[in-house]
């Protein structure tokens, strides 16, 4: 059976990503903070059983990848045993923290928190999970990010503001190319996605909610389908450390002020996005 791990998914895009994957026979392991009766119970009698939860993972500790590391193997028999070799088809790191910063008004423990789980996180997971040899040959190891981590598409039309936000998707991004260089001879293929703007907690709590409707925001479930169709029909190895938004630039404030002299009035889907 095809094996998947989804760091962060517990609500949102993870959680739509981990039934999806279920949906399509993967065998999902999925990462949350919480016990896992504490997760069940809040998820519902409609969250499949047969999903493996791993708790208690903060991202925000430096020991998380170990610990993922440690379940993987120790709870759940990744590895080689009984002359059987069990390892990750395909890990999404879909863990996010986005809170709202000004030049006015930026917040140190705010700023730690979202490079601690959107940049080095990754990093520190695919080091746990290399060195403990659970790639499998090949696999996909894709970094969910956003176009806010793109330099090139931050305009003075746009304006400022949100340091932590963009300023930890593009160091994310980074992360992500740098780590398709060492991994590609290893064939595991790096991706980097931006799923869309999607209608959940985070954005509502930065106060998004109010361009849900001219933004087209969907649903976290209407993006699941789509990065996970990406994953599987796009994301060839040919493409490992590359940026990609699978919905299109439907959602991108900036897309055609920035693409369009550069890529023409068809903007393609999905589309490739600059860095």
């Amino acid at each position: 059976m095809t094996i998947a791990l989804v760091v962060g998914a517990s609500r949102g895009l993870g959680l739509e990503l981990a039934k999806i994957l279920h949906d399509r026979n993967f065998q999902v392991f999925a990462t949350s903070r919480s016990p896992v009766a504490q997760i069940r119970k809040e998820l519902g009698p409609d969250f499949p059983q047969e999903i493996n939860i791993i708790p208690n993972i903060d991202l925000t500790q430096r020991d998380a990848g170990e610990r993922i590391v440690s379940y993987l193997k120790g709870n759940l028999g990744l590895g080689v045993g009984l002359g059987e070799t069990r390892k990750l088809d395909l890990v999404i790191m879909n863990a996010g923290v986005f809170k709202a910063d000004t030049l006015e008004n930026p917040n140190w423990e705010d700023l730690l928190e979202m490079h601690k789980v959107v940049s080095i996180a990754p990093l520190m997971v695919a080091s746990n999970l290399y060195n403990s040899s659970l790639f499998a040959t090949p696999s996909k190891f894709v970094i969910i990010t956003s176009e806010g981590g793109s330099i090139a598409l931050r305009t003075k039309q746009e304006g400022g503001g949100n340091y932590g936000h963009h300023s930890s998707k593009a160091a994310a991004n980074m992360v992500g190319k740098l780590l398709s260089n060492d991994l590609y001879d290893k064939q595991v293929t790096v991706g980097l996605i931006h799923p869309g703007f999607m209608k959940t907690d985070m954005t509502k709590g930065v106060g998004y909610d109010e361009f849900y409707d001219s933004g087209g925001a969907v649903e976290p479930s209407e993006a699941a389908e789509t990065t996970v169709e990406f994953i599987m029909k796009e994301l060839s190895h040919d493409l490992s450390g590359t940026f990609y938004a699978p919905r299109g630039p439907r959602d991108i404030g900036q897309a055609e002020r920035v693409l369009i002299p550069v890529m023409g009035k068809e903007l393609p889907t999905p589309l490739p996005l600059p860095w």
